[in-house]
């Protein structure tokens, strides 16, 4: 019904920048959230990011300052700007979204996910 596609994610050193997107299709009559939870070795998945449909967003407190999620509702994509990346940014990032169907019910989808790695 509902697709999230990931761009690839990658390798930078830390101090460096990546810019990761995705791209939501298929049935849907609008999308409330988008963001991007990911998940570092070792720990739980937990929310980075996430950015409603009248443009507020929220931020996980340690990317706070250094990531910047952001929404092209037209093209039903949502950005995340990682700036001054660190070594334990390194891990699975997953997009996720929740959308409104035809009903009015919400659903919630989520992306295949990408890795990110940050070296020292």
């Amino acid at each position: 019904q509902v697709q999230l596609v990931e761009s690839e994610g990658g390798w930078v050193q830390a101090g460096g920048s990546l810019r990761l997107s995705c791209s939501a299709s298929g049935r849907f009559v609008s999308i409330n959230t988008m963001g991007w939870y990911r998940l570092i070795p070792g720990t739980q998945r937990e929310l980075v990011a996430v950015v409603t449909n009248d443009g507020r967003s929220t931020y996980e407190g340690s990317v706070k300052g250094r990531f910047t999620v952001s929404r092209d509702n037209a093209k039903n994509t949502v950005f995340l700007q990682m700036n001054s990346l660190k070594p334990e940014d390194t891990g699975i990032y997953y997009c996720n979204s929740i959308v409104v169907g035809d009903s009015g019910q919400l659903y919630q989808y989520w992306g295949q996910g990408t890795q990110v790695t940050v070296s020292p």
